[in-house]
C-alpha cells in the first residue's frame, strides 16, 4: 500500500514517514506540505491512501480531502490534528474520510490505514 502524507510542518511528515515505514505493507510514496502540493502529489503518484492533516495554511485538511473525495471516492484518508474536535470529526464523516485521529495518537494511524485500505 502506497500512501502519501500531507503535513505543513517537517518534523510531523518525518515522523508519520517512520512510523509507516515501520509497517509492514505500507510504503510512502510521496509528501506534501500544503493543499496544492497534495493534489498535485495524488494526482501525480496515485497513492492508495492518504495521512493528511487539518490545520495547514491554504487549504484545509477538510478542504483537500472534498476536493480528492469527490474524484474519488474510494480514497482511504486518515484525517489527523492536534485540535481535533467534534464538530471537525463529523465534517470529516460527512465528507467520506476512513478515520480521524489526534497527533497525540500518531500511533495508531498504520493500524487505521491498514483497517480502512481499499478492498
Amino acid at each position: 500500500m502506497g500512501s502519501l502524507i500531507v503535513d505543513d510542518n517537517e518534523d510531523m511528515r518525518a515522523l508519520v514517514r517512520i512510523l509507516l515505514d515501520l509497517t509492514p505493507d505500507i510504503a510512502v510514496v510521496a509528501e506534501a506540505a500544503d493543499g496544492c502540493q497534495a493534489v498535485a502529489a495524488w494526482r501525480e503518484h496515485e497513492p492508495d491512501s492518504i495521512v493528511l492533516d487539518q490545520d495547514m495554511p491554504g487549504a484545509t485538511g477538510l478542504e483537500v480531502a472534498e476536493y480528492i473525495l469527490h474524484q474519488d471516492p474510494t480514497m482511504p484518508i486518515v484525517l489527523f490534528s492536534a485540535y481535533l474536535d467534534d464538530a471537525t470529526v463529523t465534517a470529516a464523516e460527512h465528507l467520506g474520510i476512513r478515520a480521524c485521529v489526534d497527533k497525540d495518537q500518531l500511533i495508531r494511524i498504520p493500524e487505521l490505514l491498514a483497517l480502512h485500505r481499499r478492498r
